[in-house]
């Protein structure tokens, strides 16, 4: 596992978000994960970053230190592995010194619906970053969570490196947010974070950096050869590519995105992810036959890729 990063380090592949495979009692399962971890590197994506598919919302202390070594030890040396802390700012700061026992090189804050402010955004990531001994991932899933001036004051104070954006708009191109964070920060210094579906939008129009994706987990040559599309301009092979993800991510769209994925890679045989820790559950069994159907589709195009 990768110990230091600089921005371009951060973007040079697509950023995979895995799901974390547990045993039927809910135990890590280090056999399974490492299984995953493999199928994706083997495509050469080499960022692992682990938040809302890998269920980092409702992992306890307890367990916090348990999942941290064994991602440490299950990626490959060239791998960077990003993990999540948060949502809640007392959760966060009781895993600041676990994570200084690590050598992580960066954390995603998990983003704190409801109970937050800009400036209390702010705050807390400072003293997160002050406690754990390095900078922090931003994540913005809403509309005006942090002003573009407090982010463009965050990285020109090292506090965060990356920003993972993930606003679902109608039109990815009509994103005024976007823009303004945009038109303070360095673009390259911003990821698209809704997979493969606003992708090409993000980073041809808005020129971020690179993009998150889920679907990876099942079929990464695709998403792989998708960045690299975009990146040498061919919008036309990008966006073929970007469609052959299209009927995994309608099914995650149409239902809950972290529990469909985590069903998908166990239904392609690819790992057996196992129970999602609660408060969350498995998708229903009636919904396999098609999950299945299309997500080994799904793999077969991976494989040709």
């Amino acid at each position: 596992m990768l110990t230091t990063i600089t921005p371009e380090r951060l973007t040079s592949s697509v950023l995979a978000v895995p799901p974390l495979c547990r045993n039927t009692d809910y135990s890590l399962n280090p056999a399974e994960n490492t299984k995953l971890i493999r199928h994706i590197e083997a495509a050469g994506v080499d960022t692992l970053l682990y938040g809302g598919n890998a269920n980092f919302y409702h992992i306890g202390a307890a367990e916090y230190e348990k999942v941290l070594s064994l991602l440490e030890t299950a990626a490959a040396p060239n791998s960077l592995v990003i993990p999540s802390v948060g949502p809640t700012f007392g959760t966060m700061m009781d895993q600041a010194p676990i994570l200084r026992r690590h050598k992580f090189p960066t954390a995603m804050l998990l983003p704190m619906q409801g109970a937050s402010t800009s400036e209390g955004i702010d705050i807390g990531i400072r003293r997160f970053v002050d406690s754990a001994g390095i900078p922090a991932v931003l994540y913005v899933r809403a509309e005006n969570y942090i002003e573009p001036a407090r982010i463009a004051k965050l990285f020109n104070d090292k506090v965060i490196c990356l920003v993972k954006y993930a606003l679902v708009r109608k039109d990815p191109l009509d994103d005024p947010y976007l823009r303004a964070i945009c038109d303070q920060c360095d673009p390259k210094r911003i990821v698209s974070g809704l997979g493969e579906q606003p992708a090409i939008a993000h980073m041809r129009h808005f020129r971020l950096g690179g993009f998150t994706s889920g679907v990876i987990c099942v079929a990464p040559h695709v998403s792989a050869a998708c960045l690299r599309a975009i990146r040498a301009e061919n919008w036309t092979e990008a966006d073929r590519l970007r469609e052959l993800c299209l009927p995994l991510e309608s099914l995650r769209n149409a239902g809950s995105p972290i529990r469909v994925l985590h069903e998908a890679v166990r239904l392609a045989n690819i790992a057996n992810t196992g129970p999602l820790l609660p408060l969350l559950t498995n998708i229903p069994s009636a919904e396999h036959p098609r999950l299945a159907e299309v997500s080994k589709a799904f793999l077969q195009l991976n494989h040709s890729a």
